[in-house]
């Protein structure tokens, strides 16, 4: 499944590169602009203030940790689910870590709740892989201005995200290169959702076959 996700993020890279970053002259109808332009980022929230309370199941916090692992698991904080729906990830959603290790990724781990230092990616206007490819191409220049400033903890400013030039196509540009990489994209979650519910699933079972719980003797291969 990684490697088929590796192929599939090598094709959508390669469209986006030859639509907005080879380009030797801006096309009729398209502009600049920057990541605020495109996107909204939300930082998360502290959750220790916002902790289960009586009788609610907690929701796991997603913080750097989480991340960078794609899951949550049984480490992770738990955050009360009553939360502002905006601060409730779900699978498929963009997620930016701006402070400590920074990084972009699409969040497949299942319901969690953004931690501080998180920014929650969306727009009203685009697609995910759009703000998505641009936030991950202008990542390195990121993680140099962090580097800069760090003392402890290197991170960015908001003001950072107005820095950096995007490319934005009219809009029947924009249709005819999102049908090419959207559906690879849509492919890329779906397969990683699904990896995590196999991998969930057989983290369930294999103990169980292996105790004797699960009879799988009759089963032939």
């Amino acid at each position: 499944m990684s490697f088929i996700n590796d192929n599939l993020y090598a094709q959508v890279k390669a469209i986006f590169s030859k639509n907005f970053l080879d380009l030797d002259f801006l096309p009729d109808g398209w502009k600049t602009g920057n990541l605020l332009d495109i996107a909204d980022y939300l930082n998360g929230l502290a959750m220790q203030k916002y902790r289960p309370k009586d009788g609610e199941t907690g929701l796991p916090v997603l913080k750097i940790k989480e991340l960078r692992q794609g899951i949550c698991d049984a480490s992770s904080e738990l955050c009360s689910p009553s939360i502002k729906s905006e601060y409730i990830i779900h699978d498929g959603d963009i997620i930016f870590s701006w402070s400590g290790s920074l990084l972009v990724d699409i969040w497949c781990g299942g319901t969690c709740g953004l931690n501080q230092h998180l920014f929650k990616v969306t727009s009203n206007n685009y697609d995910k892989w759009f703000y998505y490819l641009w936030t991950a191409h202008h990542l390195d220049r990121f993680i140099a201005v962090a580097a800069d400033k760090a003392t402890t903890m290197g991170h960015i400013k908001r003001e950072e995200l107005e820095k950096v030039e995007v490319i934005i196509p009219s809009k029947c540009d924009y249709k005819r290169i999102g049908a090419l990489i959207k559906p690879l994209f849509d492919l890329i979650i779906s397969n990683r959702i699904e990896n995590r519910k196999l991998t969930a699933l057989r983290n369930t079972l294999l103990p169980k076959i292996m105790v004797g719980e699960i009879d799988v003797s009759d089963i032939q291969l």
